[in-house]
């Protein structure tokens, strides 16, 4: 059953507007996108049709953790000589942390650089202690020391992870274990299987967790990282767990004393919004919110209203219920995608029609390999180091830094 940890906090310091804009425009230009946006992929609720196309194409199978989503864009700044660590969430957000080191594969002395790659941020907790412990789940690659790796089918992107940036940073620690005391958080690579193994990740993986989860994530080994919104990452919960998130807006009655003031104390009508893109939002639905609740959440002093819910259908009482608050959200999600989601609600698979499918998609996979088809989860043999103007992209200052002096930011360019 699913289980939910604590959200937690990014850790570090945002940048201000300024440094942000021009490491957004660094990332942008890393990834080939056009213009700065969040370049994360995301994935689409499981469907009835998505067991077919399970069958159809290989895929790769990974809990769904409960965290927050977040790029660690890893740079050399020019002017101070040092390597920086950045965080991006959802909302564009750049936060500087320190304490990491991530060193070059093979030249250990040396920093790696422009290289960004993907994770969840979670709290795990040692149930026989109760001690909590910040971990970085990786899970994905998108730049490596300058060189784009998003084309590369989900085997390569993975084994660069592994083998080329968590293994040597995690050398690294055993090294110079006194640097352990300045992580801000652990960085470990995110375990995949096969699709047909999803019993194993339900049966031996989930109950291993120190954090949250909330399904299962199928990931397709044939195609490459896309930068938004990808048909071909697969994300299953149960259908009572399937969710939406939408923002809320609290609706008072008028106050007894006057028509024109709202009663604050009165219970609001709690409405839901989804998101049409840039600014604008529309109203779909009411959440349920029972008099006790309401009472629990004036006593809480937190203000609810104009905030991202994440919210599940409850089919005994008829109505969306409240799960979380998901401040880590920039927006509800958008109308499109909540539509597909309710499809999802309706069209919901059960663990049991899920599992049923292992065998057929084991055979069809065993088929495609025989015929050449994408390979498992292995280790990637490292690369020979890429030459530009007579240097290995990444020494002595990289490809793009970020200098800051009494405000002034430069050299995000070459």
């Amino acid at each position: 059953m699913p289980t939910h940890s604590p959200i937690p906090d990014i850790p570090g310091e945002e940048a201000d507007p300024t440094i942000a804009a021009y490491l957004s425009s660094r990332v942008a230009e890393l990834c080939g996108l056009r213009e700065p946006r969040f370049p994360g992929a995301q994935p689409v609720s499981f469907t009835s049709g998505s067991l077919d196309l399970l069958e159809q194409k290989n895929f790769w199978v990974c809990e769904k953790s409960d965290g927050v989503r977040l790029l660690v864009f890893v740079v050399m700044n020019g002017m101070s000589g040092a390597q920086e660590v950045w965080l991006i969430d959802r909302k564009q957000r750049y936060f500087s942390v320190q304490g990491l080191r991530f060193p070059h594969w093979e030249r250990k002395d040396q920093p790696l650089t422009d290289t960004i790659f993907d994770g969840e941020l979670v709290v795990d907790i040692d149930s026989s202690t109760g001690e909590s412990t910040l971990r970085f789940y990786a899970f994905d690659c998108l730049v490596l020391n300058g060189d784009k790796v998003v084309s590369k089918p989900i085997q390569s992107r993975f084994g660069r992870l592994k083998s080329w940036i968590v293994e040597p940073f995690n050398r690294a620690l055993a090294q110079y274990p006194e640097w352990r005391d300045d992580l801000p958080f652990e960085v470990v690579a995110k375990e995949q299987l096969l699709s047909y193994h999803m019993k194993t990740v339900l049966d031996v993986h989930v109950p291993a967790l120190q954090h949250g989860h909330d399904g299962l994530i199928f990931t397709c080994a044939e195609s490459e990282y896309v930068m938004g919104t990808d048909e071909k990452i697969l994300k299953w919960k149960p259908p009572s767990e399937n969710s939406v998130d939408f923002k809320l807006e609290l609706r008072f009655p008028p106050s007894s004393y006057s028509a024109h003031d709202p009663d604050y104390t009165a219970k609001p009508v709690f409405l839901l919004h989804t998101w049409l893109g840039r600014e604008a939002y529309e109203y779909f639905d009411e959440l349920l919110v029972e008099d006790d609740e309401w009472e629990k959440m004036k006593e809480s002093g937190e203000q609810f209203d104009d905030r991202i819910i994440e919210v599940c259908w409850n089919t005994d009482m008829g109505g969306w219920r409240m799960m979380r608050i998901r401040d880590d959200k920039p927006h509800a999600n958008h109308k499109s995608i909540m539509q597909k989601i309710l499809v999802s609600i309706e069209d919901g698979v059960k663990i049991e029609a899920l599992l049923a499918r292992s065998d057929s998609i084991r055979t069809a996979w065993k088929t495609r390999e025989k015929a050449g088809g994408a390979a498992p989860p292995q280790q990637q043999r490292p690369p020979q180091p890429i030459a530009v103007g007579g240097r290995d992209r990444g020494v002595n200052g990289g490809t793009g830094v970020v200098q800051q002096t009494q405000g002034i930011v430069a050299g995000l360019r070459r």
